[in-house]
């Protein structure tokens, strides 16, 4: 039942009552999946972890927040126990797969070989400029206060993920018998495009293959979310602190070679990490956005109906003239997008390409936070303190305890997120407040969760 009503209406359109009571399933299919693991240590045990996995995962993507800390608990426990009972290896991958890997990511296509797979006139308008390990104060004055588009080299080199993940053996090891979603066409949105939940290998063997008869990526998924072991691999760049704000989201994309993502622009700040492979960018300014021309549809409204690898010039005439810098991010690169920028991608930038990764910092400026709300901030069913300003959160949490405290306003709802790592000396604790705007004053409505921080 509960199924049936996430597939009757758009997502933010279902009750959060029946997103919870999906993910109260999915622990109940997975707590039996496993119990039956057990009755097969002899043989086919694996396929029931596997299958409670699968759950899970399920519960994570599908269901409501209520439970998240349940499901991750136990996505932790049915890991642990496929390692113990597999001695601790997880089956490797194909020899031929490993090379083919290690070629793709390797980037070493001539200029103008590239050049002959991007849009016509790419590489040569201005560049985006290019700056080394700039300090934050830097960052702020010259670019993001005046909101000008920066790439940014040697900023994580000290990711390790920069290493690990070109490993394919550690992402199958760590993150094979995860479930995700992944878009399935060109690009998104069309009319071929579609999306589908496969596990992670699945999602790489599709990459490599020659047989697999459409583009298969993940586009615009909160994967760290999901998976916490890739999310150790990466920390969040000090340039995302700019202007006093917030971190939104943290995305991930993975895409072969040809796929694109057509131009678009995004209400906020946006930082680009470029961990693997390498990936073309070309950034138009809000100021022509008419010339665009956007799409008429509400849902479409931030996106071009302009096909860059083909423009028609009969139907879009302003376009083809139109100024704009672009570039080849490179692999350890981060590039900043302001607000409203136009952006094209283009995973095409090399020969094999296989994975073009990249992360997606999305900042709220401080211009955002500065409503003057009392918020009442409590640990169970305890007030532990009272904000009368956004901007007076991290003092709050500096008086109260040693722990950070996040915030952002989502509809009419406001969520404080309360990592209070040592706040609670009998055990860590990760608190979710939801609080509800009565009479113009926030106060908590509802407790969400208290799980294992």
């Amino acid at each position: 039942m509960a199924w049936e009503q996430l597939h009757s209406a758009p997502r933010d359109e279902v009750g959060a009552a029946w997103r919870d009571a999906y993910a109260l399933a999915c622990l109940h299919v997975a707590a039996l999946r496993a119990a039956a693991a057990g009755a097969f240590d002899g043989g086919g045990g694996d396929d029931e972890r596997r299958a409670a996995l699968r759950a899970l995962d399920m519960g994570l993507i599908m269901g409501g927040g209520l439970l998240r800390a349940e499901l991750e608990d136990a996505i932790s426990r049915v890991v642990a126990d496929r390692r113990g009972a597999n001695g601790g290896e997880a089956e490797g991958v194909a020899d031929g797969n490993v090379e083919r890997w290690k070629e793709g990511i390797a980037g070493d296509r001539d200029l103008a070989d590239v050049l002959k797979l991007l849009p016509v006139k790419s590489l040569s308008c201005k560049q985006i400029e290019r700056r080394t390990c700039i300090s934050l104060e830097t960052f702020i004055h010259d670019y993001f206060k005046c909101e000008s588009p920066v790439i940014l080299s040697g900023c994580i080199d000290h990711w390790p993920a920069r290493t690990k993940w070109k490993d394919i053996n550690y992402l199958e090891r760590i993150a094979g018998d995860r479930t995700i979603p992944v878009e399935v066409g060109k690009h998104h949105p069309c009319t071929e495009s579609k999306q589908e939940l496969i596990t992670f290998s699945q999602f790489l063997e599709r990459m490599w293959s020659s047989d697999s008869p459409n583009l298969t990526y993940v586009a615009q998924h909160p994967l760290f979310d999901q998976i916490k072991e890739l999310r150790e691999d990466i920390t969040v760049p000090e340039y995302c602190h700019a202007g006093d704000g917030e971190l939104q989201s943290l995305n991930a994309w993975f895409g072969p070679h040809g796929t694109v993502t057509p131009l678009h622009h995004n209400p906020h700040h946006n930082l680009f990490a470029q961990v693997l492979g390498r990936k073309y960018f070309r950034l138009y300014p809000a100021s022509v956005s008419v010339d665009l021309y956007p799409h008429t549809e509400t849902m479409l409204s931030n996106a071009s109906q302009v096909d860059f690898d083909s423009i028609d010039e009969k139907e879009f005439p302003k376009t083809g003239g139109l100024e704009f810098m672009d570039g080849i991010l490179e692999e350890g690169d981060l590039l900043y997008i302001p607000p409203k920028w136009w952006h094209y991608m283009s995973y095409g930038a090399d020969h094999l390409f296989y994975l073009p990764l990249d992360l997606s910092f999305v900042i709220i400026d401080d211009k955002a936070l500065t409503a003057n709300h009392t918020v009442y901030i409590n640990y169970g069913k305890r007030i532990v303190g009272i904000s009368n300003c956004f901007l007076d959160l991290d003092d709050m949490y500096t008086h109260y305890s040693y722990g950070e405290c996040f915030s952002y306003k989502y509809t009419s709802h406001l969520y404080i997120f309360v990592a209070a790592k040592y706040f609670d000396p009998f055990g860590s604790k990760c608190t979710i407040i939801k609080a509800v705007q009565i009479g113009g004053m926030w106060s908590v409505c509802e407790f969400l969760l208290s799980a294992p921080y």
